[in-house]
């Protein structure tokens, strides 16, 4: 397919909404293929040299079968990666057989997947730096750079998620051929999950890690699941939502069966990353933890829960970010401190009507949020008349009196209004 250009800008592509889903690079301009391939002349040694330099595991010769499998690794990716700009429809079997050898080789050397992992992910961003700067230099406008770091990523999560099919088919074959891998595997992820969700100790961490074939990452996010979903499961566990998450998304553990699924997610803060996380789980309503370290993973959970717990059971399916409403997480922490507090400060609302109630509520947190603003700038952020405000506002200075001008009390006020909202389930 002919590059795509507009003097020389290169242009994205049109393509379907799947490819936008599962297949970004079909989006990203053709011409922008020999950029890449260009760029993988210095970027392939570049990404062995940091990997072998900051990964403890590679820091050996490059001689005999693992030089050559990391070499050969490096060079597949980028190279592929070229080719799919280039035409999709490219035939990904060879770079798989590939990455799956990689994975076979890890078994074979006694280790768990971290390392490898870990290096994908170093390769990623080493990737993304460089392809980025050679994006902007040959003219990519700012649009298609989110495709890019989309494309970049998909493509390394299914590097990783053939490795771990290979890593699996190895250990099957070396003395577990009864044991189905795909099986065994989410059933140590699951454990993991528990340990994670429980707060466990490093060691145990550590452990059931190695089990799960998952390399603990330096920052972790917490997801609650809503139960239900569009998406039927076929019989056998490579047909279980488990399963097709794991392929979607390798930095994923998840326990998705039971009346509470969950999963946490490695690295949210990725390039892409919470992007592919909402396509993996798309239709079903998901609430996505603040990004902490990873010994704090069952407090990210725990305000994912909190905010889940709040949400109509018919929500509409999508993605819940807790970093964006953190205050609204710590009022749902105590929901009674929150009634208390409501009760001490919104007394004076008491007795009324309910619509003249929520009127005057209403009014009082918007001249609070606007930093007790004049009765246009309330009455703009309301959409009524500023006449309507001065009245309301009256109303309310007549309730209050002093208590509107003692700071400590209208913090209180506010954080009350706040919390009874959140409670009733409406939005400020």
């Amino acid at each position: 397919m002919a590059a795509l250009t507009r003097g020389n800008v290169l242009v994205p592509r049109e393509a379907p909404e799947c490819a936008l889903r599962d297949r970004p690079w079909a989006v990203l301009p053709a011409g922008f293929a020999a950029v890449a391939a260009a760029e993988n002349t210095r970027l392939g040694p570049e990404i062995v040299r940091e990997i072998r330099r900051r990964i403890p595991e590679y820091a050996r010769p490059l001689d005999g079968r693992f030089g050559a499998g990391i070499q050969r690794g490096a060079a597949r990716a980028l190279a592929q990666f070229a080719e799919l700009i280039a035409d999709d429809r490219a035939a990904p079997e060879d770079a798989l057989r590939v990455y799956r050898s990689l994975g076979r080789g890890e078994w074979r050397e006694g280790r768990s997947l971290d390392a490898l992992q870990a290096a994908y992910r170093l390769g990623a961003r080493i990737a993304w730096r460089r392809y980025a700067q050679a994006a902007r230099q040959a003219g990519m406008p700012p649009a298609a750079m989110t495709l890019l770091a989309d494309a970049i990523f998909v493509h390394v999560d299914e590097m990783a998620a053939a490795s771990v099919e290979g890593y699996a088919q190895a250990r099957a074959r070396d003395g577990a051929a009864r044991v189905d891998p795909v099986a065994d595997l989410l059933r140590n992820r699951e454990r993991l999950v528990r340990v994670l969700a429980a707060g466990g100790t490093e060691q145990r961490l550590n452990e059931a890690a190695n089990a799960g074939r998952w390399a603990v990452p330096e920052r972790i996010a917490g997801v609650a699941l809503l139960p239900g979903g569009s998406h039927p499961e076929t019989p056998g566990p490579a047909g279980s939502a488990a399963a097709r998450l794991l392929r979607a998304l390798p930095s994923a553990v998840a326990a998705l069966d039971g009346p509470e699924p969950c999963l946490f997610l490695a690295d949210p803060d990725a390039l892409g990353r919470a992007d592919r996380l909402a396509r993996a789980l798309a239709g079903r309503t998901v609430v996505v933890g603040p990004a902490v370290p990873v010994g704090r993973a069952a407090q990210s959970l725990r305000w994912a829960r909190t905010v889940a717990a709040r949400l109509p059971a018919d929500a509409e399916p999508g993605v819940v970010h807790c970093d964006r409403q953190l205050a609204s997480v710590l009022l749902l922490a105590d929901e009674d401190l929150v009634r208390l507090l409501a009760e001490r400060r919104l007394g004076p609302l008491d007795g009324m009507p309910p619509k003249r109630r929520q009127r005057l509520e209403e009014t009082l947190l918007a001249w609070l949020e606007t930093c007790r603003g004049s009765a246009p700038e309330v009455a703009q952020r309301l959409g009524l008349h500023p006449q309507t405000v001065r009245q309301r506002m009256r109303q309310i200075d007549a309730l209050f009196g002093a208590a509107l001008v003692e700071p400590d009390a209208r913090f209180e006020i506010e954080v009350a209004l706040r919390g009874r909202l959140l409670l009733a389930g409406r939005t400020g």
